[in-house]
Parts: structure tokens; sequence; C-alpha cells
């Protein structure tokens, strides 16, 4: 059956890089997506081409449904995890002023009660030795300057990591989390060449992280045995100067 790989959110930006690299590594993959099939049923068709098994399942990160959804699909095609990552996400730019509960709430479900309930929910289908690697951020360490919900999210998420720890301990699975900083996906290719330009003086290498170079990170948490409850912040050196 081969070592198999289930991905929150796989099918594009960080995600779909993570999912390319384990690909090429062999694994077997499961990914989420939200709702653009199209651009998922593309990502599986080239990962396929690398001879391994892909399996789509859309599922929102916002709905306590999904929840149950994955664990049905999971046990339904009797799929035992090799490593778990949680990359799906969600953010809130609405000023501080103007933000309403429901839009706060929205984003601390999707970003940490889903993935904590989701874990409960599956842990049994993860196999000794496996991993589990969440998405964090680097402004979840800086303040967040646009999103007060995003940043505040991903600083829980970290914590959940290292609180994580002790409760996979029984189950022999790893916890990590990287926090990615500036990375070079579609999203952020839409922003203005200025904006763009004053965040890469802030780096040391001097420009945004390549998705490609980022996964190789989450591939190393996955598969090098003594990480756990590590947070590894992958910036360039934001904010050297």
């Amino acid at each position: 059956m081969g070592k198999y790989a289930f991905i929150t959110g796989g099918t594009k930006g960080i995600g779909r890089a993570v999912a390319k690299c384990l690909a090429q590594a062999g694994y077997n993959l499961l990914l989420t997506y939200a709702s653009d099939q199209e651009a998922a049923t593309c990502c599986a068709d080239e990962l396929r081409a690398m001879g391994v098994e892909v399996h789509l399942l859309c599922a929102d990160i916002t709905s306590s449904n999904s929840i149950s959804l994955i664990a049905a699909y999971l046990d339904t095609h009797a799929i035992r995890l090799d490593a778990l990552v949680f990359n799906a996400g969600l953010t809130c730019r609405d000023s501080f002023e103007t933000m309403d509960f429901e839009s706060w709430d929205r984003v601390f479900y999707a970003n940490v009660h889903f993935p904590v309930f989701l874990l409960q929910r599956i842990v049994s289908c993860l196999n000794a030795g496996s991993s589990v690697v969440f998405t964090g951020s680097l402004m979840g360490n800086e303040p967040h300057s646009v999103s007060l919900a995003y940043g505040v999210t991903k600083s829980a998420v970290h914590a959940l990591v290292k609180n994580l720890v002790k409760f996979m301990q029984p189950y022999g699975v790893r916890v990590n989390a990287v926090a990615p900083g500036f990375v070079d996906t579609e999203w952020q290719k839409t922003k203005p060449a200025e904006i763009r330009q004053n965040i890469e003086r802030k780096i040391a290498i001097g420009h945004f992280c390549d998705p490609d170079e980022l996964a190789q990170v989450y591939k190393m948490l996955i598969e090098s045995s003594y990480f756990n409850g590590e947070v590894v912040v992958v910036d360039g050196g934001y904010s050297y100067k």
C-alpha cells in the first residue's frame, strides 16, 4: 500500500508544493480542497504522473461536518497515515474597528479548532512513528499589521504544537510546525510591485521564499525522527535591518 500523507489545502500554494515534494519521495496522497475543483483535478493529474495514488476530497475547514466527512473517507478507503499536514487556513483583513465576532470566530475555527478536533477524530488512523506538521506563520511571532485574527490564531498554532507533543506521545506520533515568512505563492504574486519590494527589503536573502524550497522543510520534519515540538521559522532573515 505504501506510505500515505494527508494534506489539508493540498492542491494550491504551499500545500501543493508539499504534495509535489512528498509525491517525489513516493508518498501516496489524500488532499483536501475548498471549492476549486478544476485546480484540484489539475493538481491531482500532475501528481499521479509521478506514479503515486492521489485522492481528492472537497472539505470546508469552517464546517464541523468536514471532520466526519474526512474520517469516513479514511475509514472507507482503509487509509492509514504516515504524515498529516495541517496546511489549510483562513484570514480576515477587516480593520480592528469593523471586525465582527462572526469573522473572528470563523478564523479561529478554521485555524485552531478544526485541526484539533480533526486530529482527535482521526488519530487512530496515524501509524506509530508518523508525523503531524502544522503550518504556522512568521506572523505568529511578529505583530501582524493587517489581520489581528490571523496573527493571534497562528500564535495559538505554535502553542498547540508544543502542547500536543504530550498528548501524541502515547500514540508514537510527533508534532511540529513550519512558520513560513513570505512565500511566493499565487496569492502573494498578486501584490503590487511596490509592496513586494518593501517586503523584500526587509528580508536578508532579498526575495520571497520559493514554495518548492519551503516544501523541503515539511519533508524534513516528516522524515527526521528526532524533531518533536519544534516550530521551524523559514523567513529568509526577515527584519534583519
